[in-house]
């Protein structure tokens, strides 16, 4: 059930977590790496159905083990003398009560990569404080720059912060702790901090803002949906189609394929964009999202239709390159990225806490 992806024979202690440790973690284990998620040990039978649907546990073990307990502490000591990454999904601090800090870990193991996934980070006035990822973007500026002028922000789901912002920035900075310990042989601990992560998501508005193009009310910038042609309008079938004709080349093309002449529509002319987004919505309502489709398909200008979580499955692009895939009857994105010499897999199906108990304490040499 191994994959032999880009991370084949590397082993990944995932302590576990919620959110963007976990897709850390899952980016890892679909590229290859032996993940062993060390579960809390469940009240009663763990519902297996339930923990089979936990997509983003998908390709690990399961070991079930109280770490306030000594005999388990022990065995988590012991997959941390084996592994190359351990990963923190906790508070700072927690790990070290817990004794398996990255004193300890390095000491027992000096290769070890101790990544630690936090919302607020490792040291400043919050990080030791609660927080979800609409605190973590608040924070940082993005937020703020979400949602119509006038109006309250947005919540852009927990995309920013726990995935973009998280769970790929754990993911890099594993693989980059790791390609440097290839030159040091040492092991070092990676600081994840989502309000980072955020941060650095957001320096394409500090670069429109310094360039001159990022006005500080919100909703009145092209990327905010002030643009007529960087906006989402409704068709004649009550669904969506999205536009992000950006490019004067695009623009220009967009127009012409819907009947309007670009030069009497200046695209960076601010004053009449309020104009060509009731235009450009009238055009649009006159017919349904596939008539849409079928009328720009092959044009060069930067259309897609806005499509749920039930209709993706039928996009054909999203169809051919199989970016969503079933697996065991369950919809999924797959894996990502892709490579043509080492690609990734789905090894395993997401673990129940404590399924592969004997299986690990085994190879560990451990009593239960």
């Amino acid at each position: 059930m191994s994959v032999g992806g880009p991370f084949h024979g590397v082993r990944v202690v995932e302590l576990a977590g919620l959110g963007p440790s976990q897709h850390g973690a899952m980016l890892l284990a679909d590229l290859g790496a032996d993940v062993v998620r060390v579960d809390r040990p469940p009240d009663g039978d763990p519902d297996r159905d339930t923990a089979r649907r936990t997509l983003l546990n998908r390709g690990r073990r399961s070991v079930a083990l109280d770490l306030k307990d000594d005999a388990d502490r022990e065995v988590a000591l012991r997959l941390v003398d084996g592994a190359d990454v351990l990963v923190d999904p906790y508070r700072p601090g927690v790990l070290e009560r817990l004794g398996l800090g990255p004193d300890v870990a390095l000491a027992r193991n000096p290769r070890i990569v101790v990544a630690r996934m936090t919302g607020w980070g490792q040291d400043g006035p919050r990080a030791g404080h609660a927080g979800h990822d609409i605190d973590y973007i608040a924070a940082a500026g993005a937020l703020h720059a979400i949602g119509p002028p006038g109006d309250v922000p947005v919540v852009p789901l927990n995309l920013v912060a726990d995935f973009g912002g998280g769970g790929m920035l754990l993911a890099f900075g594993i693989a980059a702790a790791l390609i440097e310990r290839e030159r040091s042989g040492r092991g070092q601990v990676v600081d994840v901090a989502m309000v980072d992560g955020v941060a650095s998501l957001m320096n394409f508005a500090w670069q429109e803002r310094a360039i001159g193009r990022w006005a500080p009310e919100r909703g009145s910038n092209w990327l905010q949906g002030a643009a007529p042609w960087y906006r989402a309008y409704a068709t004649a079938d009550g669904t969506f189609v999205a536009v992000g004709a950006y490019e004067p080349k695009f623009y220009a093309q967009l127009l012409e394929r819907l009947g309007l002449d670009p030069a009497a529509w200046p695209q960076w002319d601010h004053d009449r964009w309020a104009t060509l987004s009731d235009v450009l919505a009238s055009v649009f309502a006159s017919r349904t999202a596939g008539d849409w489709e079928r009328e720009l398909a092959g044009a060069d200008v930067c259309f897609a239709r806005v499509r749920s979580l039930d209709e993706v499955f039928e996009d054909p692009h999203m169809a051919a390159r199989g970016s969503y895939v079933e697996r065991d009857g369950l919809r999924q994105a797959g894996v990502v990225p892709r490579f043509d010499r080492t690609p990734g897999g789905l090894a395993r199906p997401a673990p129940w806490p404590g399924e592969h108990d004997a299986e690990l304490r085994s190879e560990l040499d451990v009593d239960r």
